[in-house]
């Protein structure tokens, strides 16, 4: 039997990377029955700290103490032994194997395994927590919130009643957020202690006790949730006055550098994921995407860059059909794309920054001579956007995968507006980003805006696309409900057209 958490405390914890201090002298605590949300911006230690007390990780210096008693953790298995849990932002599941097979993925010691038995634990665990599960579905037909809930599964089946969860909403969709913070309360209020990784101001204000607020690894503020703010968290995160980005002057397009005209494609699952689609993006324009993850956004984006076929329609980019063109020829065409999966699409994460910034250009001047990469001209280029773009790095050398979440977007934003598109494509470009990183995004969307780019942006964010956006298209189904000037919608018009009502009921 797992000893119940009534009180757990990290004492001056220091972890160290090459050329980097992740977390110095970290002091944190949390007792039975409290949710503690950890709070800074991307790079700030906030995961490596976790890590630590996961037993991922070993630390330089400090100590945790657990239930009065020092003990050390030194793999993931001794932290589940002691009860503690970790739900990490991406999914460590099978996807070819049911729900019942990945909770209990490791935990045999024969090979015979009662898979009706721990069925009937996991459906006790789903109504305990009002999970909702069921245990004999293939986890590939699971929607991304219901593959979080088996991660929670998983934690809960072995006894954790210590629940980490890093940066749980990142992927998730409004609705799906809020049923997790209500199910994070009902875990809660039954004795489990929960540490939050996040950088959601809402949410953290919604479901934490307390919050402690990391800075460059350290420990800046520890706060009581109830006697704070947004505006009071968000300026000890970035240590300064944040100053919302908005779209300023007159809205003046010029010519249509990309059109879109009665496009259908399928999804990867056969199905009809565009029908007859028409959009028409402008020099100088933000033309945003609402909707509802999975009602066409990702195959949009894929289509326009290439990476897609389309079944029928034609797409036009600058001046061309590029409907049949390879991806190289698009991006020769002059299109810049934001993947939504920036680590595996947007970068190779065992290549070096350098080598990442230079993806798309090598082997054209002035990075490449007689096939020759001319390694300063390189070196002198990538230093600089480092610097402009405001890339935190050992080194040039440094590989993109070891980068934070923010760190790897700028990368990637540095490489695609400096190529100068003509339009360039963002999927959720600022999803998992905190404050800070995000006010940067749009502050460069908004400067790609002004020197004549004509910008999609696709996003859930509603406020996000009010704000920066001159026109907002909303995609149900694979269809454009309708496209609308941003002064002419506010966020309850367009969600009723993003739950497919097109006209506002009597």
């Amino acid at each position: 039997m797992v000893e119940k958490i009534e009180h757990l405390e990290m004492c001056g914890i220091t972890k160290r990377f090459p050329g980097v201090i992740s977390n110095n002298k970290v002091n944190i605590h949390i007792k039975a029955g409290e949710v503690l949300a950890i709070l800074g911006e991307n790079g700030a230690g906030k995961t490596t700290l976790m890590n630590v007390l996961y037993g991922l990780y070993q630390p330089e210096a400090g100590r945790i103490v657990l239930n009065g008693k020092p003990i050390s953790i030194n793999s993931p298995s001794e932290a589940i032994a002691l009860g503690i849990g970790m739900v990490h932002q991406h999914f460590m599941l099978v996807p070819t194997l049911t729900v019942c097979e990945n909770v209990i993925l490791g935990l045999s010691k024969s090979f015979l395994v009662d898979l009706k038995t721990a069925a009937q634990r996991i459906r006790q665990i789903t109504d305990t927590y009002g999970l909702a599960i069921n245990p004999y579905a293939f986890v590939w037909q699971l929607s991304v919130g219901e593959q979080q809930r088996v991660e929670i599964i998983k934690a809960l089946y072995r006894g954790a009643n210590l629940l980490i969860l890093d940066e749980p909403t990142a992927v998730l969709t409004p609705q799906e957020s809020k049923e997790l913070i209500q199910l994070l309360r009902n875990m809660a209020a039954q004795g489990n202690s929960i540490i939050l990784i996040s950088h959601k101001l809402h949410e953290v204000m919604a479901l934490s006790d307390r919050v402690t607020v990391l800075r460059d690894g350290e420990v800046c503020a520890d706060v009581l949730t109830r006697e704070s703010s947004q505006e009071a968290l968000a300026q000890l995160m970035v240590g300064r006055k944040m100053a919302p980005c908005k779209r300023e002057g007159k809205f003046s397009p010029g010519k249509t550098v990309l059109e879109l005209q009665n496009v259908f494609a399928h999804g990867d699952k056969g199905t009809e994921a565009l029908a007859d689609v028409c959009l028409n993006l402008k020099e100088g324009e933000i033309l945003g995407i609402a909707g509802v993850s999975g009602n066409g956004q990702k195959e949009l984006a894929e289509v326009i860059a290439g990476l897609r076929k389309v079944n029928s329609g034609n797409i036009t980019l600058n001046g061309k059909v590029s409907t049949k063109m390879s991806p190289a020829r698009i991006i020769q065409q002059g299109l810049g794309y934001i993947p939504e999966d920036r680590l595996h699409v947007g970068s190779i994460p065992s290549f070096s920054i350098w080598e990442n910034l230079i993806l798309k250009d090598h082997h054209h001047s002035p990075y490449a001579k007689h096939t020759l990469l001319q390694n300063r001209v390189i070196m002198d280029h990538s230093a600089s956007l480092v610097e402009k773009y405001g890339v935190k790095t050992p080194n040039l050398q440094t590989a993109t995968g070891r980068l934070s979440g923010g760190n790897i977007q700028r990368v990637i934003l540095a490489r695609e507006i400096t190529r100068n598109p003509v339009a360039l494509v963002a999927a959720y470009p600022t999803r998992g980003l905190d404050i800070g990183a995000t006010e940067y995004l749009h502050s460069k969307l908004l400067e790609a805006r002004k020197n004549g780019i004509g910008v999609l942006l696709i996003s859930e964010d509603l406020e996000e696309l009010l704000s920066i956006c001159d026109n907002i298209a909303v995609l149900y189904e694979g269809k454009v409900m309708k496209v609308m000037p941003v002064e002419e919608t506010d966020e309850r018009i367009l969600g009723l057209l993003m739950a497919g009502i097109a006209e506002e009921p009597a």
